[in-house]
């Protein structure tokens, strides 16, 4: 068995933790990545326009940095651009409908033991688990 893996996700699940408690004590906000996407590009994140710049520069430069030192894991999902392009835009509609992401509700609205952030990462994570299955089922990934 190797364990690098879960030691890698298990790593990376504590930095991901830790960060969106500092950004709530720091902040006193959720550490929502649709929402602070959200406010720049529907402008009403004008107030704090630094900070979430470089939260987006740390999400994109996080992850180039180590690239340069390192090999990154390969996702292996799918080659098929058009797929990932739709995909990526019905994860952006579900986070407004859903009035947040995975960061704001599983892992710091669940944190807060937040009644709706929990009802709201059952349904997407079961609406991922059911897109999954027929996707595989009708052969749109293998």
């Amino acid at each position: 068995m190797d364990y690098s893996s879960w030691i890698n996700a298990l790593i990376g699940g504590l930095m991901i933790g830790a960060a969106g408690a500092l950004f709530l004590l720091g902040n006193g906000r959720i550490m929502g990545a649709s929402g602070i996407i959200g406010g720049l590009i529907d402008g009403s994140g004008r107030s704090n326009l630094v900070e979430r710049f470089m939260f987006v520069g740390g999400l994109i430069g996080a992850p180039a940095l180590l690239g340069l030192y390192k090999t990154l894991p390969s996702t292996n999902a799918t080659t098929n651009l058009t797929l990932v392009v739709v995909a990526g835009l019905l994860v952006g509609i579900g986070t407004r409908l859903g009035s947040g992401c995975t960061s704001g509700h599983g892992v710091c609205g669940m944190s807060r033991l937040s009644l709706r952030s929990i009802l709201s990462t059952l349904v997407y994570i079961g609406a991922g688990v059911v897109t999954i299955v027929i996707a595989r089922q009708i052969g749109v990934l293998s």
